[in-house]
């Protein structure tokens, strides 16, 4: 059994004081740095989801209704698509860019990506990578990048659990991954619908797990 750490959308954006800031935010992105410095090495692989938007249609809307259309956030290669500075990077391996041209509510629509790529120079004539291009042509998706590396259980954690935290898990399910949720690590928008997420999880057999309980 090989399992991966995946990291969702502990962006700048999605804490306090963004775009679409979750209370918790800020904390939880610090308590997921102290779990990977302890237990990076348990992992096969940890990989972390950005919402990554270029042109996202009605999923922006300047009169969102919060449950299908938003405030514009995590614009591609904006500071707000960042991930928080209380996330260290150091044990991630690879980002998976999602949202570019959809809502990208899961990881599971995203693109091997580097979000470092863009904005540093590109070629003699000094003119900048474009959001777009931090996603190669043919980039994997997560499925194929996990199967690779024979993953077969997938421990999730980020923001927000009530959103894309759980398109992730229904997802992973769906693609037929065990998957555990670690509650600390995760935080959420609205207080029913965490708890009705929690009910589809169980659902779905998910484990739904402390911290301590590893």
């Amino acid at each position: 059994m090989a399992e991966a750490l995946i990291i969702v959308d502990v962006q700048n954006d999605f804490c306090e004081g963004g775009a679409l800031g979750v209370d918790g935010g800020a904390r939880v992105a610090a308590e997921i740095s102290e779990f990977l410095e302890d237990v990076h090495a348990e992992y096969e692989a940890v990989v972390a989801t950005q919402d990554w938007h270029i042109d996202p249609g009605a999923h922006f809307s300047e009169e969102p209704d919060f449950e299908t259309s938003w405030p514009v956030h995590c614009v591609a290669g904006t500071p707000g698509a960042e991930l928080h500075p209380h996330l260290e990077t150091e044990h991630i391996e690879t980002f998976f860019l999602k949202g570019l041209y959809s809502d990208g509510y899961s990881g599971f629509e995203g693109r091997e990506g580097d979000p470092a790529s863009v904005g540093t120079l590109a070629g003699e004539d000094g003119a900048k990578v474009a959001p777009a291009d931090a996603v190669p042509s043919g980039a994997e998706d997560m499925h194929a990048w996990l199967s690779d590396r024979g993953v077969d259980t997938l421990t999730i954690v980020g923001i927000a659990t009530d959103h894309c935290v759980r398109a992730t898990v229904l997802d992973a399910v769906e693609a037929g991954y065990r998957v555990r949720v670690l509650t600390e690590l995760t935080v959420g928008v609205d207080r029913g619908r965490i708890a009705e997420t929690y009910e589809e999880f169980e659902e779905a057999e998910v484990e739904v797990l402390s911290v301590d309980d590893l």
